[in-house]
């Protein structure tokens, strides 16, 4: 089982940023697990963007629902998976399974695979309880529970826990080897 480090904080916080700057840390060959769908003319920039930034560094698994199936996909001899970003991929979750889906076995199995990775996992999150707390819809807050959920189970089995402030990074949990 490879170490696992969770990254978090706001939006625009320099999270992503962080994240790559550790797996470029890391020898080669590296995997990037992308969660974003291309579901309109923006993000289909930002996606494309990202593809440059990271174009040869990385072998790219673009996988917006099944992480577990990711992991297990990486390329063998892969030092380092970097999965951003799990908020958009709970959304994913949410929006497939449909407004009146009250459990997702889809989280289970992420954190599953994800203790048994084959290799270093760094993963990117969006820290979202510490907003506006959601009042015009229960699947907004329904949304906002399940990804508080989801980043406490990740911190759980995670190595590392580093919130990013302002483009700060600091360290919230640290196992050491």
């Amino acid at each position: 089982m490879g170490r696992i480090t969770l990254i978090t904080g706001g939006g625009r916080s320099g999270k992503s940023r962080h994240a790559m700057e550790l797996a470029m840390a890391r020898p080669a060959p590296r995997a990037f697990i992308a969660t974003a769908e291309p579901f309109d003319d923006e993000m289909r920039e930002r996606i494309a963007r990202h593809r440059r930034e990271r174009a040869g560094a990385f072998a790219t698994i673009e996988e917006p629902v099944d992480l577990a199936g990711a992991l297990g996909r990486v390329p063998p001899g892969t030092t380092v998976a970097l999965v951003d970003c799990l908020t958009i991929w709970l959304a994913n979750v949410m929006h497939r399974r449909g407004e009146g889906a009250r459990e997702y076995p889809e989280i289970a199995a992420f954190v599953a695979a994800l203790k048994a990775a084959p290799c270093d996992v760094i993963a990117v999150t969006n820290e979202v309880g510490m907003g506006i707390i959601p009042t015009d819809s229960e699947l907004s807050r329904r949304f906002r529970d399940q990804a508080g959920w989801l980043n406490q189970a990740v911190a759980q089995v995670a190595d590392e826990v580093v919130l990013v402030v302002s483009g700060i990074p600091l360290v919230l949990k640290r196992n050491v080897e």
